[in-house]
């Protein structure tokens, strides 16, 4: 993996309006996998004081998508096609990590995946999987 890909990377995510507002931060990145954490915050919790899915979905689908993002040349974006989650657990604790990674990549379709866990002092819980398909686009593309 190249500076160029990890910078690309950082500059995409510090335009994801959602990921600043859940308080998210790139954790790593490296070729074909990236991960992004996230408190549970007051703001990010549902009724129950868990963090809520929308929260877990959130981070998993933008770490795949990244990962994804790591193989593609520089002038390429991705978007989600579809992406499935599977709830494992209650997010409860301090902050949560997405784990992308990239199953199969290929010049249409990139197949990807996210473990998400939950993080309470020293402990880790996984909470949740995601399995998806990410579509590259020309980079200037317009949705």
């Amino acid at each position: 993996m190249t500076q160029d890909i990890e910078t690309r990377i950082n500059d995409s995510f510090a335009r994801q309006s959602l990921m600043h507002t859940l308080g998210a931060t790139l954790e790593r990145v490296g070729s074909g996998s990236v991960s992004i954490r996230a408190p549970l915050a007051d703001h990010v919790l549902q009724q129950h004081g868990f963090g809520h899915a929308g929260l877990t979905f959130s981070i998993g689908d933008s770490a795949a998508g990244y990962s994804a993002l790591t193989l593609f040349d520089a002038d390429t974006e991705v978007l989600t096609a579809e992406i499935k989650i599977n709830l494992l657990a209650p997010a409860k604790g301090d902050y949560l990590i997405a784990k992308g990674r990239v199953i199969k990549s290929g010049r249409r379709l990139c197949v990807v995946a996210s473990d998400i866990y939950a993080y309470d002092g020293g402990r880790e819980t996984l909470i949740a999987i995601m399995q998806g398909t990410m579509v590259p686009i020309p980079r200037n593309a317009q949705a």
